[in-house]
Order: structure tokens, then sequence, then C-alpha cells
């Protein structure tokens, strides 16, 4: 007797380079799920499912700023499998570990081999295309930095480093009404093995978008205050409204970056260059922002790490800052 499939796929909602993300509908109880296919046909492909999937999996408890997985589906050719740490590892889960670990597909070139990754549906698309189709919002700007930089620290304490922070990895539901932000995409992210400070595990492989990464990440020895310094790239360009143009989707992004001739320099990559460089915060109109952001983000975008804040103590900083806040009126 046929299995009644448990999801049905509405529609194609996004593409990148390494997988599709979809509307579907759960069969059961109607509501709306994204699923994200990665197709496993290379090695690198499969790292990059896999530490998707160990990141989201890693996580005990949820937080409302950090996508939800529901489930991770494994096909191999016909055979459809959940794969989480309640299931004993399948040989087709088992082949995909050593191709990531031997750099060369272990499984059947025949087989069409993907992984489903079912996550929350977020019905606002990401935060690059939502922030720019709307006029400036401090209120709304103020919101989205707070619940981000307590989505870092989460993850932080959770020891997971994501290095690939940038708006358009950021999505936005609506579930609640207000617009709810929710990091995505953690197919670069790194789980640190053990306990303690985050901040002392060193990564070594450069990665990221280069507008959003630090200048250390450019050098490849960095830690995870690098998310620090992508959200200062994020949260700078989001109040300022300072944009580029991505030379391979031709996509407007918010993102700050340092003006050479006609040439746009990634900031990390300018900072590494010149590392007494004065950042000029603002940018645009010095009334756009007050002193205490401006400092915030002196602080989060500090060449030196060591200078710079950690996820923890940007938490507390980004609640005491007066920009976007509401005035109470005063009564006579």
């Amino acid at each position: 007797m046929a299995t009644e499939a448990k999801y049905s796929i509405v529609r194609e909602v996004g593409r990148g380079s390494y997988g599709v993300v979809y509307e579907a509908i759960v069969n059961q109880t109607r509501s709306k799920v994204a699923v994200k296919r990665m197709h496993c046909n290379v090695p690198e492909n499969v790292e990059l499912a896999l530490q998707e999937f160990w990141a989201l999996q890693s996580i005990q408890r949820q937080h409302e700023n950090v996508i939800q997985l529901e489930e991770c589906i494994l096909q191999n050719g016909q055979v459809f499998q959940p794969i989480s740490h309640r299931y004993r590892k399948s040989d087709s889960h088992l082949l995909l570990i050593e191709t990531c670990l031997k750099g060369r597909r272990c499984m059947d070139p025949k087989s069409a081999c993907f992984l489903w990754f079912v996550m929350e549906f977020c019905d606002g698309g990401n935060m690059n295309e939502y922030l720019l189709s709307r006029s400036p919002d401090a209120q709304l700007n103020n919101s989205f930095m707070r619940q981000l930089s307590s989505a870092v620290a989460f993850l932080h304490r959770n020891q997971i480093v994501h290095r690939d922070l940038k708006s358009d990895n950021i999505l936005i539901s609506h579930r609640r009404g207000s617009p709810i932000v929710k990091v995505a995409d953690f197919g670069l992210s790194k789980v640190c093995q053990g306990k303690g400070n985050v901040n002392q595990h060193r990564f070594s492989s450069a990665c990221g978008s280069n507008f959003y990464m630090a200048p250390e990440v450019w050098e490849g020895h960095y830690t995870a205050k690098a998310d620090i310094f992508a959200l200062g790239i994020i949260f700078w360009a989001m109040v300022e409204r300072i944009t580029f143009r991505d030379g391979d989707t031709e996509k407007e992004l918010l993102g700050t970056y340092i003006c050479q001739g006609k040439e746009l320099i990634p900031l990390g990559e300018a900072l590494l260059e010149n590392p007494n460089m004065k950042l000029q915060i603002p940018l645009k109109n010095k009334k756009s922002m007050p002193d205490d952001l401006c400092k915030l983000l002196h602080d989060m975008l500090a060449f030196n790490p060591k200078e710079r804040l950690d996820a923890f103590q940007l938490e507390v900083r980004i609640r005491q800052i007066s920009y976007g806040k509401k005035r109470q009126r005063s009564v006579s």
C-alpha cells in the first residue's frame, strides 16, 4: 500500500548556487512550510548541506529570531529517510559523511541524492528586499537590530558561528503581526566543539560574502567576532540605506564599502590594507544617527578583533542606544 506524501510542493520561492527553496503544505495539517532542496552531487555541496543540518540540529531549544528546522530528509534515489540524532545513521547518511571527509562522491553516481530541509515558512521574503521596498523607518531598524543581536548572541551561546551574515540571509516573518527577523542559511556555519567561550575558537578557512567579511577573515585567521563585524556592516547600511549592486546577480544589496575611484572596496579588505583608516560614520548625514549609535558601530567594526564587541556585549549595548526609540510626549 502506497504511503501518502507528507508534504505537497506549492511553488518555487528562491534558487541559489546550492539549492532550491519551495513553499509547501503539510498535508495533514494544511500548514505552510518552506522546503529547501540541496543537491548532494559533489563533495562541496554535501559539506554545505551537512554544515547546515549539524548547526540547526545542535540547537537544543528554539529562538524566535533563528529559523526553525522541522526535519531533514535524505533522499537517495527513490528512498526517503528522516535524519536526526534520534535516528540510527543509515548507510546513505554515512556515505554522505564519508563523501564530505574524503572529498569525493561515495554514493552511487547513478542515484539522485538530495537533502530536504523542512523549515518554518517566512512570508516576508528576505530582509534586504523587505527594507528596500519601504521608506526608512528608525523604529523598524531599531527592532531589527535588537532582534539580530539577540539571535547572534543565542547562536554564540550555543557554540555556533554563522560566518555568512548578510541582509539576504535573513528572512522576515509576519506570523505575529509585526515583522520578525529570522537568521537563516547556515551552510557556512561552524559548530564549535566543547564548552566555554565561543570567542576562543579559531578558524582558518576564509569564507563568507566579500562585502561583509571582517579584515581578519580576509587573512584567514579569525574568531566568532567576525559575525559582529558582519552585523556592523548590516546595521550601518540599514540605518543610512547604503547599497551596492552585486556583480553576479545585479541585485541591489544593503552593505557598506570604501570607494576608490569607481571601484567599490569591501570595508574589511580596505581596513586590512589600512588598519588606521578612520571610518566616516555616519557617511551621508550627521543627523541620521545619534552619537551612541555611531560609537556602537565603531565598536562593532573595529579593525582589531580584541577591541571589537562580542555578541554578548552587543546584546546589552543595543538596548541602550537612543536611535529609533519612541519618544514619550510630555504632559503639561
